[in-house]
């Protein structure tokens, strides 16, 4: 890739692209800020006008997924509408969706240390994500008896758990994480059968 192909504005980008190969290649922590120069075609010293350090760059990476992953929650959200249970349901198979589809951004995101506190933009991004799925199961959560309803921070918080552990178990390829079933199946029964513990769904659905 030449170097003179880049402009004020893009450099950023260019190394943020090249990251997420090598964070895909060699995880998070496999690589040096001049592989990702190389990966990019330019000097290391130009790594420095954008980036303080490795972990800047991944920051960088993670907040792009966050945008990308709140972006893809919201598109399964109102794709389940008017149906508060479709919605939902519709979220966390989003989760499992955007690993597959971004593994160098989800790594990036959950897999790399990074805090999403590390910056301001960072945090605003993972909050955005966060309050899709609380917003759906909000909207969910208006179906139980307020006696028996979870905070939808809660409600959200397990569905979370629940995706995030299926994706990592068994969609990432771990070695002796092998399934019988689909991540996708997992997920599914997985979540049905924390519904019906709600009595959102019927036992003999």
């Amino acid at each position: 890739m030449s170097k003179r192909g880049y402009h004020h504005g893009n450099l950023a980008q260019a190394l943020v692209a090249a990251a997420l190969i090598l964070i895909e290649e060699k995880g998070p922590t496999g690589f040096t800020l001049s592989e990702a120069a190389k990966q990019a075609g330019v000097t290391p010293a130009a790594v420095y006008r954008h980036f303080a350090g490795r972990e800047d760059l991944i920051a960088e990476a993670a907040r792009q997924g966050y945008d990308i992953f709140a972006d893809v929650m919201q598109y399964a959200y109102d794709s389940g509408q008017p149906s508060a249970l479709a919605a939902f349901e519709a979220t966390g198979r989003a989760y499992l969706a955007f690993a597959r589809r971004y593994p160098g951004h989800y790594i990036a995101m959950f897999e790399s240390g990074v805090s999403v506190n590390h910056s301001p933009e960072l945090a605003t991004a993972s909050s955005r994500a966060r309050a899709v799925l609380e917003l759906a199961a909000t909207d969910l959560s208006q179906h139980i008896p307020p006696d028996k309803r979870p905070p939808a921070s809660m409600f959200s918080a397990h569905i979370w758990a629940l995706s995030h552990g299926v994706v990592e178990l068994f969609a990432r390829n771990a070695p002796g994480s092998r399934s019988p079933f689909p991540p996708e199946d997992l997920l599914e029964t997985g979540i049905g059968i924390y519904l019906r513990g709600l009595g959102l769904i019927r036992p003999d659905s």
